[in-house]
């Protein structure tokens, strides 16, 4: 009986030891596989934008060339606007101005000439007459048988402002203040007498 015991003992023993060395034969793998990083699942991405490397100098010399445009209206809207040319009655009036001063009894002889070459040359340059470097007589002759009506019209006008001053150059006509700012008054008259008159009749035309 007692041997029975000892016998069953020991088979249980055994038994333990035997699951012991199991157990322990399988920790090492256990504790192994338990350091394996699991493995990394992940979703599939789309493609990554990659910018070309032109992209910001592009956008830099964009933004430049937009600076230069702003800056050049700004400086276009500051600057003083362009005159446009004076016609030739608006020059002829703006002369006569400028030789007011010499309406001076000391003066008498460059103000005969000045207000004369006035007058011819706005003659010259508005009805495409000769009228510089020519005797009075000979500027005359080519007005009156000039063909534009508004010159003709004036002539007798002009031929006594013209003498007028031929006295005043070359007979050493020394006229008084008054006398003086008549002839130049005339000058101005005969200007605007004959713009108004082109005007007139180009409008005339224009309505026909």
């Amino acid at each position: 009986m007692r041997d029975g015991a000892v016998r069953t003992r020991s088979a249980l023993a055994g038994c333990v030891c035997a699951i012991l060395l199991r157990v322990s034969a399988f920790a090492p793998e256990a504790a192994a596989g338990a350091t394996v990083p699991p493995e990394d699942i992940r979703d599939i991405r789309g493609p990554k934008l990659i910018r070309p490397r032109w992209i910001l100098p592009a956008i830099l010399s964009g933004a430049a060339l937009l600076t230069l445009c702003a800056y050049g209206i700004w400086r276009w809207q500051r600057s003083p606007g362009r005159e446009r040319p004076l016609l030739p009655h608006e020059l002829a009036a703006r002369r006569l101005e400028e030789i007011r001063p010499l309406i001076q009894p000391a003066s008498a002889r460059e103000f005969g000439i000045a207000v004369s070459d006035v007058v011819r040359r706005y003659i010259e340059q508005r009805f495409g007459i000769v009228a510089t470097q020519r005797t009075t007589e000979e500027f005359l002759q080519d007005v009156l048988v000039s063909p534009n009506e508004t010159l003709t019209a004036c002539r007798q006008t002009l031929a006594e402002f013209l003498r007028q001053c031929d006295l005043v150059k070359f007979a050493d006509m020394s006229p008084a203040l008054p006398e003086m700012e008549s002839l130049h008054e005339s000058a101005r008259a005969f200007v605007r007498e004959t713009a108004e008159r082109n005007a007139a009749t180009h409008r005339q035309r224009s309505s026909a």
